[in-house]
């Protein structure tokens, strides 16, 4: 049996997130990502399958190094990897999403802003909180900048295509215009030629007549 090949648009579509995030978890969780003769990646249904997996774990909270750790089998245990997400939130690595030029990046929570000495728990907590959804508005900013990239690159690509066009439209028109001009220029000399040809045909055949009417007279 044909096993069912789903392009990215349609992937993206069935996960309802934009195809940019699923390249990023591509990437970022290392999955193995088939692609066709024309270099093009396609997702098989076991890809789907993990897909959705990820979203359902980042919809619990968790973060891409545990799930990449649970995808691996490096650390199956989904407790066990809570737990170790947690020690490392608490140490100030939290870990935020972006992509640039194609690469991973990892933002770690700023040292700068670790607790004082002194704070109370819930201060400290709130500092960390405050870490955590600074974070995450970088990353949102990340990704909503790739995607208007994105559609700005296509729609430059449209509008120089459809200038492209448009300017090859008018080079033809001229150049049919051009030619014709010169049919029509060509036209108008070869018409003068045989009025003028005419005309003296006419004048030649007056003078014989007037001639040939003084000999009889």
């Amino acid at each position: 049996m044909k096993k069912v090949r789903y392009m990215i648009s349609d992937a993206a579509n069935m996960m309802q997130v934009e195809s940019h995030v699923l390249r990023y978890w591509e990437e970022e969780l290392e999955l193995d990502v088939p692609r066709n003769e024309m270099g093009h990646r396609y997702y098989t249904e076991e890809n789907m399958q993990q897909f959705r997996q990820i979203k359902k774990w980042k919809e619990e909270g968790y973060q891409l190094k545990a799930i990449k750790m649970m995808l691996h089998n490096e650390n199956p245990n989904l407790e066990e990897a809570k737990q170790q997400e947690h020690t490392t939130v608490m140490s100030g690595e939290t870990e935020s999403e972006p992509e640039k030029d194609g690469q991973q990046m990892h933002v770690a929570v700023s040292h700068t802003n670790a607790a004082p000495a002194g704070l109370t728990k819930l201060e400290q907590f709130q500092l960390m909180m405050n870490d955590i959804v600074r974070n995450a508005i970088a990353e949102n900013n990340q990704a909503l900048g790739q995607a208007v990239s994105e559609h700005v690159g296509e729609k430059v690509i449209k509008e120089m295509n459809y200038l492209m066009q448009e300017q090859e439209e008018q080079e033809e028109e001229r150049f049919r215009k051009l030619d014709e001009a010169i049919r029509s220029r060509q036209m108008s000399r070869k018409e003068k030629k045989q009025k003028e040809k005419l005309s003296r045909r006419k004048e030649k055949a007056g003078k014989r007549h007037f001639r040939t009417k003084e000999s009889t007279v």
